[in-house]
This record gives structure tokens, sequence and C-alpha cells, in this order.
């Protein structure tokens, strides 16, 4: 009986980064190789799997259907790698991280990811705080904080480096069946100022010349979806973790929102835990993107 061949370490490596990054070049450097020496690897990833897992899409490449089930599976093998090298090396990192997020990220990503981290660093202790971005931004720069989880464009100062993690669209979110009147002003159940939803939201209405009213405040996500639920108005989220009882609403009288992204700050030279935590939390993402159909396009390889 013939034996499968065995996938190389090394080469998934390099394929799960290059997605991850949405860049092979970036994946190279990362790695310390060469992008000639990455597209060489990842036909070797071809020839072992025995399919083709890119396919063109303009100037780029993307992952074949084939492709993603490789990329799921080349994730599994890498945590599985990784847990096993962590339970047996006695080196293993030490020590304490802090983290700021939005609320949206404690409800929804963060039990996945602080689960993941402990399994692989369960001697590095770690402290999560959720609060407004504003207000982390300036705890990361007073040295209270590690790293920064916060929705919008916002540029990186110089001393806290910062890059995008994903990108999402802004909607509008309220109660089965809501059916405003164009006539009426739009009742808004908001987080208190400043928050980049309210701000982007009020600005689209002014815009548009749509009237609205501000009927509820909420310093807590959770406070947002009751006020939602208890019908007192319409709220602005993105997709991720609207209450299953809620729904995204396309109505002509509600303008368009646009996209905002996840970034990710952390301070000018961050600690072994924290890049570790950053590297877990970007491959928890991928996994999550590729269960619902949302890897990215890829930056072509080579």
């Amino acid at each position: 009986m013939r034996l499968p061949p065995n996938l190389d370490m090394d080469v998934l490596r390099s394929f799960v980064l290059g997605i991850q990054l949405n860049s092979f070049a970036q994946a190279a450097q990362r790695i310390g190789r060469s992008q000639s020496a990455v597209s060489l690897q990842m036909r070797k990833l071809e020839q072992q799997a025995n399919c083709e897992v890119f396919r063109k899409n303009g100037r780029g490449l993307q992952l074949t259907e084939v492709g993603e089930t490789l990329f799921r599976y080349a994730q599994r093998i890498l945590e599985l790698n990784d847990e096993a090298i962590s339970a047996v090396d006695r080196s293993d990192m030490s020590g304490r991280i802090s983290i700021g997020m939005p609320p949206d990220f404690a409800e929804t990503w963060l039990p996945g990811v602080l689960g993941r981290f402990a399994r692989v660093h369960p001697n590095v202790l770690v402290e999560a705080r959720v609060d407004r971005g504003a207000t982390l931004l300036e705890d990361l720069g007073a040295g209270q904080i590690d790293l920064v989880l916060l929705w919008g464009d916002t540029q990186a100062e110089p001393n806290r480096p910062g890059r995008s993690l994903a990108e999402f669209p802004i909607v509008w979110v309220g109660p089965e069946g809501f059916d405003p009147d164009a006539a009426d002003p739009l009742p808004l159940v908001m987080m208190g100022a400043p928050c980049m939803f309210r701000s982007a939201g009020m600005s689209a209405l002014d815009a548009a010349g749509r009237p609205w009213r501000l009927a509820f405040t909420s310093t807590s996500l959770s406070g947002l979806w009751g006020a939602v639920t208890a019908g007192l108005g319409v709220t602005i989220r993105t997709p991720e973790g609207i209450p299953p009882h809620l729904r995204i609403l396309r109505h002509p009288s509600l303008p368009d929102l646009g996209r905002t992204r996840l970034r990710i700050h952390t301070t000018a030279s961050p600690s072994p835990p924290v890049k570790r935590f950053t590297s877990i939390l970007e491959e928890y993402m991928s996994i999550h993107f590729a269960k619902t159909n949302l890897l990215p396009r890829l930056a072509a390889v080579g």
C-alpha cells in the first residue's frame, strides 16, 4: 500500500503566512527567504497535495476551492505543531501582556484567541480591557497597554506602529420588520461620543438630508443590542456579532455607510509575547474568514 506524501512544514508555514498577510512578498520578508524561493515552495505544495491551489484573479491570485480546504488544514497542522513544541519546550516564554479592544472583539473573537494563546503559552498572563479607542491609544502611548485593537482608519503615530488586520462593511442594524418612514426623524441607538460608528452614521444621514434623532445612548454593546431589541431605534456596527434576533437593515431611506478597518497598534518594540499574541490573532482571524468565505485576494506569487 502506497503511503501518502508528507506535507512540508516550512512550505505550509509560508503558505499560511502569505494568505494571512495577503502578500507572499511580505511573507518572504517575514521568514527570511526570497520571493522566488517562496514561489518555489508554493509549486512544491501543489505537487505534494496533487491539486491546483491557486488560480489567476486579475493581476493577482486567489485560492481555488480545494486551496481553501488545504488552507484550513494547514492552519490546523501548524497549530498542533506549535502546541506540541510548546508542551515539551522548557524555554517557553513567560511574563504578562496587556491588550485593549473594542466590545465587538471582546464578545466574538476574544475567547477563541485567548484559548489558543493560553494552550500554546500557559506561562504568559494576559490582561484584557474593553474601552474606547481614543482612551486605549492614550494608554498605549503611556506604556500602560502593550497592544490595542480598534475600529477605524486612524493612521498610527511613529511611536505606536499600526496596521490593518481586516476590513468590514458598516451596516444598519435593527429588529425584524423595521420599516422607517423617510419623513420622520430616524431614531438612533448609539454609543456616546467619541465613537467611529456614531460619527459615520450621523455624517451619512446629514449628507443624505435624512432627519434623525438620538433616541438612546449606551456605554456598552449589550446596552445597544437591548435598546434596539426593545424597539427604541436602529444602531450601526459591522456584521460581526450581531445577535440572531436582529437584522442588517437595507432600506432606501438608509444611506450607505461605507467600510471600516480593524487595526492593531503596538508599542515601537513589542515583546516576544506580544508578537506571538499578534501572530495567533492573525491565524485565528484568517480561520474565521475562511469559514465565512471572506478570504482576501492574494498578491501574486513571484
